[in-house]
């Protein structure tokens, strides 16, 4: 086997073309060698331009289900009349008399690959060095920060992808049989308390690489249930992060400590407190300050800036629980300002925030728009169906939950004339669980205080 590539003294970029050689004899020797690096070796990895083409050719083969040997190989680069520009039929002779077995092709395609990614990290030094001499840069660093975390994250994702494993390797089997030693206060892949037992008891908790959903229309309360559930996972020692598209970090601040407090919110941002709530509003803002809270509250992100500030705090700080509000006010790459570009950047935007959950290894919070629909049926009942702008909002989701309100969706009058009988239900809500990706969904009763920004259960004091 090769040994791994070291940076060349005469300043050319990083290759090994010596491994390059070995993947093609062995594929020469034994086409089905194919099968254990196509997955994740791609021809642009490769340096020697030659051996780009054939490898090229082989993944033709084997896409078209050709078997692959010196003969076949040397047939379809005569078709594309490159056979002389690669070496001919001496170099593929050559390749093949260099590799005297097929067994080590994994290692080689490792090692060709590791050198692209140094050479895409060089490419990237370039790249960010202009950012960095760039004068007018200095007038938006924020913008040349994200610049430069964008093209680092581009290399990140040319990393190779999950492939088939047998079922024997999965971590609930291996486990079973071999328990890893408990440590007690490793919490690192526990579930995330909501601190809403109705909604824990059905859930049990987000679970760790977790995509959660939290849709409603606006005004609704979508906001403040999730920094409920933030302030609540903030009180049990976790580390939260916020990406805050739609508030600034005050009225998050504000909010939470009115929660806290149990003060009306309005007074808390016009400051008409009595002394007492004056004295509540000071003990929660000192109770906020010492926990681990990180807001980011940049109007204007985008998904790969997104997922690179999270990969950032989760290294600083050590990431338990992220929230996102909200998903459509993210921009994706897609350019152009049509519905179905549209569609294209929020399904691109809920990929990356599934992507966030599995590999920090921490539940994502999504809130999420509805569209009109709802409005539009007798019973305003939100379906899975009325997820905005992406079906596969839907699909990427672990947990999809709906808030549902009758006192928001008519009026009291409206309300006495359809049900006579019946109580208006003033700050009452149904949190509608409507997928549940490893248990049951559910329809769970909860209370609601808008003035103070607080969900809790309805029988809790001082939520009538």
């Amino acid at each position: 086997m090769q040994e791994p590539t070291t940076l060349p003294s005469d300043g050319s970029p990083p290759s090994n073309l010596d491994a390059e050689v070995s993947i093609i004899g062995s594929l020469l020797i034994d086409g089905d060698a194919i099968l254990r690096i196509e997955p994740f070796l791609r021809p642009e990895h490769f340096y020697g331009e030659q051996n780009a083409e054939i490898y090229t050719a082989c993944r033709e083969l084997f896409m078209e289900s050709v078997g692959i040997d010196q003969e076949t190989v040397r047939d379809r680069l005569i078709a594309k009349d490159i056979l002389e520009d690669v070496g001919g039929d001496a170099y593929l002779s050559a390749a093949v008399a260099a590799t005297p077995h097929s067994v080590h092709i994994v290692d080689y395609a490792h090692l060709v690959h590791n050198a692209y990614v140094i050479r895409q990290l060089g490419q990237a030094g370039i790249q960010i060095n202009e950012i960095g001499s760039n004068y007018s840069n200095t007038r938006d660093v924020d913008r040349a920060v994200k610049s430069a975390e964008e093209i680092i994250f581009r290399i990140g994702q040319t990393y190779e992808s999950a492939d088939f494993l047998p079922i024997r390797d999965a971590r609930s089997i291996t486990e079973f049989f071999d328990p890893p030693t408990v440590d007690d206060t490793d919490e690192s892949n526990q579930p995330i308390a909501t601190g809403f037992a109705s909604l824990d008891n059905v859930l049990g908790g987000f679970h760790r690489s977790d995509m959660i959903v939290l849709a409603a229309r606006p005004g609704f309360g979508k906001s403040t249930l999730a920094l409920n559930v933030g302030l609540n996972a903030a009180k049990n020692g976790k580390t939260v992060g916020i990406f805050s598209l739609e508030m600034g970090i005050d009225q998050v601040a504000h909010r939470m400590a009115a929660a806290h407090a149990r003060i009306n919110i309005q007074n808390v941002r016009n400051d008409h407190l009595t002394p007492a709530e004056r004295d509540r509003l000071s003990d929660a803002y000192g109770y906020l300050s010492d926990m681990r809270i990180y807001v980011d509250d940049a109007a204007l992100q985008t998904a790969s800036a997104l997922s690179a500030k999270a990969r950032r705090l989760k290294l600083q700080a050590g990431l338990d629980f992220l929230i996102v509000d909200y998903m459509q006010l993210i921009s994706g790459s897609s350019s152009g300002g049509r519905e179905a570009n549209r569609v294209q950047e929020v399904s691109e935007i809920s990929r990356y925030l599934k992507a966030i959950a599995r590999d920090l290894n921490i539940p994502v919070l999504a809130c999420s728009q509805l569209n009109r629909a709802v409005e539009q049926r007798k019973s305003h009942e939100p379906r899975l169906a009325d997820l905005r702008e992406s079906g596969s909002i839907e699909q990427d989701a672990d947990v999809v939950m709906f808030i549902h309100r009758d006192d928001k969706n008519m009026s009291e009058e409206e309300w006495n004339r359809r049900n006579p009988t019946q109580v208006y239900p003033r700050g009452l809500t149904e949190i509608i669980i409507a997928k549940h990706r490893h248990g049951p969904t559910a329809n769970i009763e909860m209370a609601v205080r808008d003035e103070w920004g607080l969900f809790s259960s309805p029988t809790e004091p001082g939520m009538d």
